[in-house]
């Protein structure tokens, strides 16, 4: 529910027992959504504006007048006046922006109290030392209520051209050493103060970095361009070339986890009669577990440990998945066969979704050991652990396009990352509904799936 929506439930209780007036409904709905679209395209939801005070307000009053002015400009234009009483618009639009001016007034006050505190904090990197790194991490500091926490400095260089200390931050190691960092310490954003016109150099430490799911920015604080805020990115005065963007971030990242939530949810309830009864024709089918647990890269390439539907006989099942699964393959059981084919045996990794180690779309995540031709799947194609930089998912925009089953050829797992690139790089919470849209009729396709 949107803060707009406040002052319109506030309007209808004030209305009190009278009658509410169909139209003045409809227009405070109509009010509620484009108040949203307004303050989303004015930049209302991020959080560097949240924790502002005058230049909030002052957004939030611009937006909320236009918006008034359009509801009482576009029907004279059409020469049209609605049967509405006319104390009703007036009424919303007081109180929503009192509603509305009172919540953020309280929320940047909120804001400004957990950034000081360290809880909304952007983990960063300075990519490349020396007085160019200096400068910028003097110019962050002076910025009031800057967010940003440098963990340290990667600089290539040796120390003759690359001071160990700069502006009392340490230097850490080579951008060789920066991914791991990055990986384990959960770093936020990259901060590149190699000039712009270096671009060999630049290109050289993309191709190491691209990996990640950070946003890589580049230092634009000593260069003379005019930049647009479309364009860059700010931390207080201090401009930024956005080089490239963590994929999932922000507001985007609460809708798609209320998605899942949501929808892994209501999947559970609906698909429970066939979940009982694949676990009961598992168990008569022969003995070992109903669930079956293998270890598989998640997020950030970190290990988790996701479910399945147990399709092989217990003594014969491969939770390292040394041994790639083929056509009919004699571990598999007779029930096992049957749910693969369906995949009905990836329904119990909607408890994944729960927990948050996978989404429902996304990546599929992928055995530690996958492997094709005794070669892991990381050593066939270059740039594979860049998949990881969203969650995986239980479907995909490679599953979708017929790219699920057996991978026995190097061209299958090419495909696959080409198509999982492409939806990290493309992603929308559309493009997520496209895909769930999707996905049953992907089903029938079980040429490679066995």
């Amino acid at each position: 529910m949107t803060v707009a929506s406040l002052g319109a439930l506030t309007l209808l209780s004030a209305a009190g027992a009278g009658a509410v007036h169909p139209l003045a409904v409809l227009t405070i709905l109509a009010g509620v959504v484009l108040v949203t679209l307004v303050f989303q395209a004015a930049d209302c939801y991020q959080v560097s504006v949240m924790r502002t005070l005058l230049p909030q307000l002052t957004r939030i009053m611009i937006g909320l007048s236009l918006i008034f002015g359009a509801f009482i400009g576009v029907p004279l234009l059409f020469d049209y006046t609605p049967d509405l009483p006319p104390d009703w618009l007036g009424l919303w639009f007081g109180l929503t922006l009192l509603t509305l001016l009172t919540m953020r007034l309280a929320l940047s006050i909120l804001l400004r109290h957990w950034t000081r505190a360290g809880r909304l904090e952007h983990r960063a990197v300075i990519v490349g030392g020396g007085e160019a790194a200096a400068d910028l991490i003097r110019d962050i500091q002076k910025q009031p209520n800057y967010a940003i926490r440098i963990c340290g400095i990667f600089d290539d260089r040796k120390n003759d051209r690359s001071p160990a200390i700069v502006a009392g931050y340490p230097k850490l190691g080579s951008v060789a050493d920066l991914v791991e960092f990055a990986r384990i310490a959960h770093v936020d954003m990259l901060i590149v103060t190699i000039p712009i016109n270096a671009e060999r150099r630049l290109l050289e430490f993309l191709k190491q970095l691209w990996v990640l799911p950070v946003d890589i920015r580049l230092s634009a604080h000593t260069a003379s361009l005019d930049f647009r805020d479309r364009a860059s990115s700010f931390i207080g005065a201090v401009p930024f070339v956005d080089v490239v963007d963590k994929p999932v971030a922000d507001w985007d990242a609460i809708v798609k986890r209320t998605l899942d939530l949501l929808v892994a949810s209501a999947a559970l309830i609906l698909l429970s009669p066939i979940m009982l009864a694949t676990a009961l024709a598992i168990r008569l089918d022969s003995p070992g577990p109903i669930l079956f647990r293998q270890k598989r890269y998640g997020f950030n390439n970190e290990v988790i440990e996701v479910f399945k539907f147990r399709s092989m006989y217990h003594h014969l099942s491969d939770p390292l998945a040394k041994h790639v699964v083929t056509k009919c393959d004699s571990r598999i059981t007779r029930v096992g066969r049957f749910i693969r084919k369906a995949s009905i045996d990836e329904l119990p990794q909607l408890f994944n979704v729960l927990s948050g180690e996978l989404s429902l779309v996304g990546p599929r995540p992928h055995a530690v050991n996958a492997h094709t031709n005794e070669r892991l799947w990381e050593q066939v194609v270059d740039g594979y652990f860049a998949r990881h930089k969203v969650k995986p998912g239980i479907t995909g925009w490679a599953q979708v396009n017929g790219w699920r089953g057996e991978v026995d050829t190097p061209e299958k797992i090419h495909k696959r990352v080409e198509y999982d690139i492409y939806y990290i790089e493309n992603w929308s919470i559309l493009f997520d509904l496209y895909i769930m849209f999707r996905t049953p009729f992907a089903l029938f396709n079980t040429e490679n799936a066995y």
